[in-house]
């Protein structure tokens, strides 16, 4: 079995900044996993933030004021991204919350069908996206030997930098 590659780490909860009560950190990103199993922990685990999972940021404990949501390519995890920057145009997420953008995951490999296209060129309309495509070695939970270009992207986004962690 070979050595994973890690381009990032997680925080630990005690590790990040405090704060002043229900503000949210300017510092590092927060992955919102638009549906359940969206790859919001993947991406924590690849390039370091803070899987906030399937809710906003919490003032409270200090979360990350940038976020990217993240979903799948499949109909309905494309409806969940959409429900989801909906919320975000109607104001229902904390004061200070700032979207860097959409990353959507493939949920198999191959090319898209044209509808799902169709929904992503929408979705382009409204925020940055970002597309990971099917990496067949994360399903047995083996790293590739060379990350995909999408995940450099991201580890910029996410001001972190491959083997770094997060900022």
């Amino acid at each position: 079995m070979s050595r994973p590659m890690v381009l990032g780490r997680p925080r630990e909860r005690d590790e990040r900044p405090v704060r002043g009560p229900d503000a949210l950190v300017d510092e590092g990103i927060g992955w919102i996993g638009a549906h359940g199993g969206a790859g919001a922990s993947t991406l924590t685990r690849l390039l370091g933030g803070v899987d906030i999972g399937c809710r906003w940021p919490d003032p409270a404990i200090g979360e990350p004021a940038r976020v990217a949501v993240v979903g799948r390519t499949n109909s309905d995890g494309l409806r969940a991204v959409s429900r989801a920057l909906n919320a975000m145009r109607e104001g229902r997420h904390p004061a200070g919350m700032r979207l860097v953008g959409v990353v959507l995951i493939a949920d198999a490999p191959g090319r898209l069908p044209a509808p799902l296209l169709g929904r992503i060129r929408l979705l382009r309309a409204v925020a940055p996206v970002h597309r990971v495509p099917w990496i067949p070695s994360y399903r047995i939970g083996v790293e590739p030997q060379r990350p995909p270009r999408q995940l450099a992207r991201l580890a910029a986004l996410a001001d972190a930098r491959p083997g770094r962690g997060s900022r």
